[in-house]
């Protein structure tokens, strides 16, 4: 066979196989010319190792065996949606696009139920594939995602380009897998969403190729780079290239279409192929999508409808108190086990107190059971009607469950708190939350792990994780401690003290404290130490950090205690220092407090805000001694004369226009 055949049959299945699984056309391709022309390529690259190519159909039957899977950055972060759950919430997300004085056009899509992905090419060819992980770090699943026939591993175009889409199992595949692991005694898959994570994470990608995984694409995330103007193009653009899109995606006029197109869906759903949980409501204009911007969480030109959960009855046997890492005691609903959209469920969070007198929960009580926006297991209410005066009153604890210090009730909440700080329990659940895979994500040490550290004395605060190596000999004295799984663990720890700052922010547990806000705060204070200086105005000024964050963190970093830990750990060799991008520098905005009033030409007031906040700009919402800059437009009132009362540089609107359209062109 000569390569000019070898070539002629690779680009004649790349053409079957986009036809027919892209397309979803009919090829005049047998099975048996297919398995034959495939048969030829095996035994050309056999022999010719060298020369195979990359969009080798070969590839897709996968063989490449992973150690572990590798981290990868996303460059443009992958963020989730917000969630609504009647017609009243997408009634107000439309009035919200109204007030900006936008004509909203939607494109409507399906919500898949599986697992996001990324895929990047370099000059047509595909170089990476990646998980969405925490939105800024995700994990590469290259190998397994070459086996999936929908994606093309070579495009029609020689672009680099990044595109987005979701993995998803076929219910039909689901149910042939099952029937083959029960025949071989094998633990069933519990549905479409886990199978096809499942499979996505097998460093085998043999395995993944077995799997029969597919995709549909859904995002551009920088579709001003190809000219494009709206997400309707977008979709066409991508299909061009090769990518398979959803045929249900639909323009729609506006909000009265979005809801037929709901109904549309809800009812169609248990004949469709696949799970789909909601459906994606986003604006169709991409001028649009700047005009309404985005949170630090998901942006504002896009809605997930969720469908209704499922529900199901079961018996509440008991409820159980347990404690968090900040004291907060929370019970928990034990119950019969039963499956709930796929996934057996015999625990539900009941929140606090309050949650279970207005829900009338009493134990022996029949309830119902859903998932919460299809993954929390909530509990709805009890069926009252079948009570047969055995049920039991719930009681509210008043002493802690595991140091049996008395609870206290912070004024104007709900929760009940164990004030021990030296809970075992509340130590634990920091500890806990320090090595977890959002924080420190020190690998290897799950909860139990972390627990019988504690109860041997060798892990009491943050600093002892690395000090691990001090302790080995007592650790191997331990059944189940087997050298290699300690030298894992200490490797791991060493590995962890290199992290970015808004890890350890985070692991740090400040309450109210969360990934994304720790990035935030790491962004602003890109050296821990800084923080011991910060004010709560100043913390309170920077987007998203609210006042009660701001004195949560301006309280922590003033404690001594706190200070002493985090000189321990810098001892230790633990980075403190934050290494993601930083704002852009302009020295017309950068580190400047910034007030605006009125209404300004050049945008609406969220996109200026995005643009200044891109450049280290600070908001603030008064002016005062300590404002740098006040824009002003038409109708400032009050803010204007305070801005000339304290002779505080103030920019026209005409200024305002020039300085963000020069900050723009640096973007």
């Amino acid at each position: 066979m000569t390569q000019e055949r070898y070539n002629e049959l690779v680009d004649l299945l790349n053409k079957a196989n986009y036809e027919y699984h892209v397309l979803d056309n009919a090829t005049t391709m047998t099975d048996q010319e297919y398995d034959s022309y495939l048969r030829e390529i095996y035994d050309f690259e056999e022999a010719h190792p060298e020369l195979k190519r990359d969009d080798s159909p070969s590839t897709k039957i996968g063989g490449v065996i992973l150690d572990k899977f590798e981290k990868v950055t996303h460059n443009i972060p992958m963020m989730s949606l917000a969630d609504v759950f009647n017609e009243d919430e997408i009634v107000a997300f439309d009035k919200r696009i109204k007030d900006e004085n936008i004509k909203p056009e939607y494109v409507c899509e399906l919500k898949i139920d599986g697992l996001s992905v990324s895929l990047k090419y370099e000059k047509g060819v595909l170089v990476s594939a990646a998980t969405r992980g925490d939105g800024f770090i995700g994990e590469n699943i290259t190998n397994n995602v070459k086996t999936i026939k929908q994606v093309p591993l070579k495009l029609s175009k020689e672009i680099d380009i990044e595109v987005r889409g979701e993995i998803y199992m076929s219910r039909e595949t689901l149910k042939k897998l099952n029937e083959e692991r029960e025949k071989n005694s094998e633990p069933l898959l519990k549905n479409c969403r886990n199978a096809a994570a499942g499979s996505v994470r097998q460093l085998d990608s043999s395995i993944a190729a077995k799997r029969k995984l597919e995709v549909f694409i859904y995002h551009l995330p920088n579709p001003e780079d190809y000219g494009i103007k709206t997400h309707d193009e977008a979709l066409k653009f991508m299909k061009d290239l090769g990518f398979r899109t959803n045929p249900n995606n639909k323009l729609v006029g506006g909000v009265n279409e979005v809801l037929k197109y709901i109904d549309e869906k809800c009812e169609a759903r248990p004949s469709l192929d696949y799970d789909i949980d909601g459906v994606v409501i986003k604006l169709n204009n991409l001028k649009d999508h700047e005009v309404m911007g985005n949170t630090i969480r998901y942006p504002k030109w896009a809605v997930a409808y969720k469908f209704p959960a499922e529900e199901v009855s079961t018996k509440l046997n008991d409820i159980i108190f347990t404690v968090g890492r900040t004291g907060q005691i929370t019970p928990n609903a034990v119950l019969d086990p039963v499956i709930v959209m796929g996934s057996t469920i015999s625990r539900a969070t009941l929140h606090n107190e309050d949650y279970v007198i207005m829900k009338d929960l009493k134990i022996g009580d029949t309830v119902s059971i859903r998932k919460a926006g299809d993954v929390i297991p909530e509990v709805v209410e009890a069926k009252k009607e079948l009570r047969n005066g055995t049920e039991k009153p719930f009681v509210m604890i008043s002493d802690c469950p595991i140091c049996k210090t008395k609870l206290i009730k912070k004024e104007g909440q709900v929760d009940y708190y164990c004030p021990n700080t030296s809970c075992p329990a509340r130590s634990i659940e920091k500890l806990i939350h320090f090595a977890s895979k959002g924080a420190m994500d020190i690998d290897g040490l799950g909860d139990e792990i972390v627990e019988d550290f504690y109860n041997l004395n060798i892990i009491k605060n943050y600093d002892d994780f690395f000090t691990l190596f001090k302790h080995k000999d007592l650790i191997m004295s331990q059944e189940g401690y087997g050298l290699k799984k300690i030298n894992n663990i200490l490797d791991a720890a060493e590995n962890s003290k290199h992290n970015s700052l808004e890890r350890l922010l985070f692991g740090l547990g400040i309450e109210g404290i969360g990934i994304k806000t720790a990035k935030i705060i790491a962004e602003n204070y890109p050296d821990i130490r800084l923080l011991y200086n910060a004010t709560i105005e100043e913390l309170s000024s920077i987007k998203d950090i609210g006042p009660i964050l701001a004195q949560n963190i301006y309280s922590y970093f003033n404690q001594e205690e706190n200070k002493e830990l985090i000189k321990r750990l810098i001892d230790l060799g633990v980075n403190v220092l934050y290494k993601g991008a930083r704002a852009k520098y302009s020295d017309k905005v950068t580190g400047k407090k910034i007030v605006i009033t009125g209404t300004l030409s050049v945008a609406s007031r969220p996109f200026i805000k995005e643009v200044l906040e891109k450049f280290g700009g600070i908001i603030v919402e008064s002016v005062s001694k300590k404002t740098d800059l006040v824009f002003v437009g038409t109708d400032p009132g009050s803010k204007y004369d305070k801005a000339k009362e304290l002779n505080i540089k103030i920019l026209d609107d005409n200024e305002v226009t020039n300085l963000i359209n020069e900050l723009k062109s640096e973007l």
